[in-house]
């Protein structure tokens, strides 16, 4: 039997991008992404603390392959700040694309982070851009709140959860994937990746059940 987790006022649930073009229809859909709508629905009812965030790409961003001539979506390309997975067009602001899903039902979230807002830089983590260094200001704000561990879900398992939940361990949090509240794209092979990287950091991945 799973043992319980109990949830505390120095928890807070970090609900990865679960938006439109994230889910079967958008522009880079995640396999099965809107089964974690409900999900995520029912674990944030459980905790008092929730932070969104949002995939937010000006148009034409580095990251996406309409961007580059003669490239096309998922090769790869070598940028300033490193390797690139290039992406179809997704998540532009303003679009109805980069809009949380209207089934998403948590009014009480304390916070939208959004990210990916530089044109020529891309960002996976809710907590540093992808030159690793640039940060996007949610350790700040979860040490001033004096929240301590992080429970992860949304889209997508082996990209934003992924480097989200690894950033978090390093920056210090205690970090748990709760990995039935998370689908992945899984791009040659990352979805076992992420499972081995995680598993390596002793980055938890539970089950919701495991939450009650």
């Amino acid at each position: 039997m799973t043992q319980s987790l109990t949830i505390g006022e120095d928890d807070v649930l970090l609900v990865v991008d679960v938006q439109n073009d994230f889910c079967p229809g958008g522009r880079l859909a995640v396999p099965r992404g809107d089964e974690v709508v409900p999900i995520v629905n029912r674990l944030a009812q459980r905790f008092r603390n929730v932070i969104l965030t949002q995939d937010w790409h000006p148009c034409g961003h580095r990251s996406f392959a309409s961007a580059h001539a003669g490239r096309k979506p998922f090769e790869t390309i070598a940028l300033a700040y490193g390797s690139q997975i290039l992406w179809p067009d997704h998540c532009v602001q303003g679009t109805v694309g980069a809009e949380f899903r209207k089934d998403l039902e948590i009014p009480h979230a304390a916070l939208v982070l959004r990210k990916g807002f530089r044109p020529t830089i891309d960002s996976y983590s809710a907590f540093f851009e992808n030159d690793r260094t640039t940060p996007t200001g949610l350790s700040g704000y979860l040490r001033e709140r004096a929240l301590k561990r992080i429970f992860l879900v949304g889209l997508a398992f082996d990209f934003c959860v992924r480097f989200s939940a690894e950033d978090a361990h390093r920056l210090g949090f205690d970090a748990i994937v709760v990995e039935d509240a998370c689908r992945g794209i899984d791009v040659e092979g990352s979805v076992a990746a992420t499972q081995r990287s995680l598993a390596d950091l002793g980055v938890s991945l539970i089950d919701a059940a495991a939450l009650g």
